[in-house]
């Protein structure tokens, strides 16, 4: 007989529960408690039927069900003449620790771009941006990359349609500069490119680069070596050495490569960098006469420097990442760490 007064309490509990209003929770007082048809006296009548030794047991297992469900009832009815929503579970505990809720965080390519543009900006440079697909005027030609270099084979561009193409470099954006704006002109020019490369360790089909352009009369390369000096030593650290190899590029006269001392082993040789001792981070150079011409400056009158390197490849070496492409697989668990 126990089993049904655990099953008639397992109704009411459900009953109850689901009383959502005064009317719905008299109906259930009714149905359990009622007299004349009342589920719980229902039970109490049974007593007459049973052995007389398990009378006492029973009866007391009814009458404690009927003192829960009169209590349940009583408590749902001032709680809906309070306003108060019902208990549906434990509650909660105020006095526990609470919970951090999980905070996001800068991915490392924007935390290096902000710091690199932060520190350009402090050296009086300002900062824009061009769009992405390119003609190759601005691409190409006005950066005097002749039709038979390299550089413009079809199959290391990502051509759209004839004369339009993914940018291949953020020197796209120095010829729009110069093209509206005289001189003097002091920029840097963050964004994507895109270039057909094989993915490998350090190679991307997309990466992110940071151009710079300084444009007035007088500059010469002592000043590129000061701007690039100074930004080395503010994002690397005070501690790190600088040298510049020639090199050679279209649109830069005389040109040159800029290395620093390995950040993995200081300057004294591992397999990073070749046992040399040293990294390349940047190509730079004096803008060529042509290019000036192109944008109809004076070649005359007005000098200029310019500069560009990958993002990527500096971030990797201040945050010690040794596979570009941990940038883009969105791993949280590489993500947490910056």
């Amino acid at each position: 007989m126990s089993e049904q007064v655990d099953t008639v309490r397992a109704e009411f509990r459900d009953r109850l529960a689901a009383a959502a209003d005064a009317a719905a929770l008299e109906a259930v007082r009714v149905e359990f408690l009622g007299r004349a048809k009342g589920r719980i006296p229902a039970l109490m009548s049974q007593l007459a039927s049973l052995p007389r030794e398990a009378r006492p047991a029973f009866g007391k297992a009814v009458n404690e069900l009927k003192g829960y469900a009169q209590a349940q009832i009583d408590a749902a009815r001032e709680r809906l003449a309070s306003g108060a929503a019902p208990e549906t579970g434990a509650r909660t505990d105020v006095t526990l620790p609470g919970r951090r809720p999980a905070l996001g965080r800068r991915h490392p390519i924007t935390r290096a771009r902000n710091e690199m543009v932060e520190i350009f900006s402090r050296l009086g440079f300002a900062v824009a941006e061009g769009p992405e697909i390119e003609d190759e005027w601005h691409n190409f030609i006005a950066l005097n990359i002749p039709p038979e270099h390299p550089a413009r084979d079809p199959l290391d561009n990502y051509y759209i349609r004839d004369n339009l193409l993914l940018r291949t470099q953020t020197s796209t954006v120095q010829i729009r500069i110069m093209e509206t704006t005289p001189p003097p002109v002091r920029v840097i020019m963050p964004g994507r490119v895109y270039r057909p490369d094989t993915v490998d360790a350090g190679h991307s089909t997309m990466f992110h680069q940071l151009e710079g352009l300084w444009v007035e009369e007088g500059v010469t390369f002592a000043h590129l070596k000061t701007v690039l000096a100074m930004f080395v030593h503010a994002f690397f650290g005070p501690e790190v050495e600088t040298r510049f190899r020639p090199s050679f590029f279209p649109f830069t006269e005389p040109s040159a490569e800029m290395d620093v001392s390995c950040l993995l082993c200081g300057g004294k040789g591992c397999p990073a960098c070749k046992r040399s001792g040293w990294m390349e981070i940047l190509g730079c150079g004096m803008v060529d006469p042509n290019v000036l011409e192109a944008v109809k400056y004076d070649p005359e009158q007005v000098t200029g420097f310019a500069f560009g390197f990958g993002i990527e490849r500096p971030a990797m070496l201040k945050y010690g990442i040794d596979d570009i492409r941990l940038f883009y697989q969105n791993d949280v668990r590489f993500l947490e760490q910056f």
